[in-house]
Parts: C-alpha cells; sequence; structure tokens
C-alpha cells in the first residue's frame, strides 16, 4: 500500500484500505483525542476552501501517523461541509480540494495519473507515453470550459480517444473530482455525529457569513430583461455559482461597467461564484473598468464572443445585421421596452 499517495488523495479506495488498517472509524474521528489533529486539519480544508477557494497540500513526511491524519481529515471536512448545508459552500469547497488535486497529480506519472482517473470513472489509457481519454469522458468534463481550444473539433482522435498533455489531462480530471464531490455532499450526518461537530459547524459558518456579508445585492439601473442571451447566461451562470472561463467573466464585467454599474456592484455578482477570490477579483474587476490601469475595457463585439465559444443562444434580435455588438442589443431592447411602456399608458 502506498500510504503517501493515500494521503495526497484521500478519496481513493486505497486511503480508506489505509484507515481500517489503522482502525480508524468515524466514531474514533469525531470523539477520541488520538485523532485532535485530524479534526484540526478537516477545519482547515474547509475554511481556507472559504478564504482561499484552494486546500493547501502539508508536505508528508514517512511518518505513518501524518499521513493518516491527512487521510481522516477529509472525512472529517466532509462532515463538516454537509452540517452547514449550504450550496454555495459545497460547491466552493467541492471545487478547492479539485485544485489542490489538479496540482499534485501534475506531479506524477502517467500510469498513476491514469489509475486515479479511473477511480474516478473516467475511462483513459496511455499509448506511446501521450494520456488518452475516451471522448464521451472529455465531452462530460470539457463542456464547462469555455475556450476554442477544448472543442472536440480541435482535438486529435485515436479509436474513440482524445489525445491530451498531461496538464490538460490533469486539468479534465479536476473537474471529474469537483463532480464525485459535489454529488456525494451534502451527506446524511446522524445526529450524534452532527453534536459532536456541532462547534465547528458554527465557526465554519460564522465565517462563510462573513464572507458573503462583505458583498450586498446587485443594484443599479440596469434592465436583465434586456440583456442579449449572452450576457444573461454569463450572469445566470454566475448567480447560479457556476464557473465561468476568463472571456466570460472579462465580457460580463466591460458590459455591466458599460451599463453605468460600479466595481462594488459587479463584485457582488462574482461573490456568488464558487472559486471567489476576494483579491483577485478586485483587482481583475478594477483593471477592466479602468481603476488601476490607463485602459477602460469595452465588451467584446458579437464575433469576438463567437470565437470565444461564449455566443449562448442567439435570438431573433441577434440574428438583425445591426446588432454586431451586446451593447447594441441592448439599447434596441431597452428602447423598445420604453415605447411599448409610453404606448401602454397611451
Amino acid at each position: 500500500m502506498d500510504t503517501l499517495r493515500a494521503a495526497r488523495y484521500p478519496f481513493l479506495q486505497e486511503s480508506s484500505s489505509f484507515a481500517e488498517s489503522h482502525s480508524a472509524d468515524i466514531a474514533s474521528l469525531m470523539m477520541s483525542p488520538s485523532y485532535a489533529d485530524a479534526r484540526k486539519r478537516g477545519m482547515s480544508r474547509v475554511l481556507e476552501s472559504i478564504r482561499g477557494s484552494e486546500v493547501s497540500y502539508v508536505p508528508l513526511v514517512n511518518f505513518e501517523y501524518e499521513r493518516l491524519m491527512e487521510v481522516m481529515s477529509y472525512p472529517y471536512a466532509r462532515v463538516l461541509v454537509s452540517c452547514a448545508n449550504d450550496r454555495f459552500l459545497t460547491k466552493r469547497y467541492a471545487l478547492a480540494e479539485s485544485v489542490r488535486f489538479r496540482k499534485l497529480l501534475e506531479e506524477e506519472r502517467a500510469g498513476t495519473v491514469i489509475s486515479i482517473a479511473k477511480e474516478l470513472g473516467v475511462d483513459a489509457v496511455v499509448k506511446d507515453d501521450m494520456l488518452m481519454m475516451h471522448f464521451t469522458d472529455y465531452l462530460r468534463l470539457s463542456s464547462r470550459i469555455k475556450s476554442v481550444e477544448w472543442k472536440l473539433v480541435n482535438s486529435e482522435l485515436f479509436n474513440g480517444n482524445v489525445f491530451l498533455s498531461g496538464e490538460r489531462f490533469c486539468r479534465a480530471l479536476q473537474n471529474a473530482l469537483q463532480d464525485k464531490i459535489e454529488s456525494e455532499l451534502p451527506l446524511n450526518v446522524p445526529a450524534e455525529i452532527r453534536a459532536a461537530a456541532s462547534k465547528d459547524v458554527k465557526h465554519i459558518e460564522i465565517a462563510l457569513n462573513e464572507m458573503k456579508s462583505r458583498f450586498g445585492d446587485v443594484s443599479g439601473d440596469v434592465s436583465v430583461e434586456e440583456f442579449p442571451p449572452c450576457m444573461r447566461a454569463l450572469l445566470a451562470g454566475t448567480q447560479n455559482g457556476l464557473n465561468l472561463p476568463h472571456s466570460g467573466r472579462f465580457a460580463l464585467v466591460a458590459f455591466l461597467h458599460a451599463l453605468g454599474m460600479n466595481s462594488e456592484q459587479i463584485m457582488a455578482l462574482f461573490s456568488k461564484s464558487p472559486d471567489f477570490d476576494e483579491s483577485k477579483t478586485i483587482y481583475q474587476v478594477k483593471h477592466i473598468t479602468g481603476e488601476v490601469s490607463s485602459t477602460e475595457y469595452t465588451p467584446p463585439e458579437c464575433s469576438t464572443m463567437k470565437s470565444y465559444g461564449i455566443c449562448f443562444e442567439p435570438d431573433d434580435l441577434c440574428g438583425n445585421e445591426k446588432v454586431v455588438h451586446p451593447l447594441i442589443y441592448y439599447r434596441i431592447k431597452t428602447r423598445t421596452a420604453r415605447r411599448n411602456e409610453t404606448e401602454a399608458k397611451e
């Protein structure tokens, strides 16, 4: 048994076997002083997901104790997230664990990557030292990555498998782990376990509420109903806790700023995303809006949105030859809405 691998990737069956070999069970984890370090690390995993959207890696030297504590911290973190039972926290925690996972996986040999992929339910093989993933898994895992180079037509296929670089393969597996964690949480936690974890759960809830309270609801004199389909889709993704590609974030920020929304109002939108990082996001928003740069960026035109793969469900107005920019769409829609409102009053 590779105990280091079990500790690095605590969702593996190997990790469960490692815990069982030390008679580590949920009752001991919750109650025994021997597992205090595991509970502390489990709390840290969740707090890091709230505050930084990434679970840190703890260097593990050749001591069984440290590796066992790392393995057992994972189920404790899952208990805390389940007891908090907040959809945003669940998605943010899943993302934070999967980001940590990807960075560690990029250091592994191809054989290890393939074996972990199979535990995640991904059909993958190695051919001539190249990683390959079946196209059905590739489509499932890459669909949320809105980037042209990730489109299947731009990938090399062999017998139904997609050739991938190590970096891209690990990025796809990040989504596989994120989906796995999200699908498994919240757990059905017994009352006695909830009681034992209540103090730590309260700590988690306070940290989560502090983060949320820094950003109020979105306001501003804008009419979301008149947004073009692309911007409505990007906005809905943000408000539903989905991860937007960089091009989508840029387009949405520039569009909202062009409509008169300030940085604080835009930040309130992005704070609902599971990968929200306050320091990074405020810099990006202020850079796009020109507050920390000499350039005030404008939203991309329709042809650019199409090339980025973020032109979603265009409607009849989008097909108008005059509508070459999301702002033109919005202005036409708002003028039409005002005219209809005036006519209705007369």
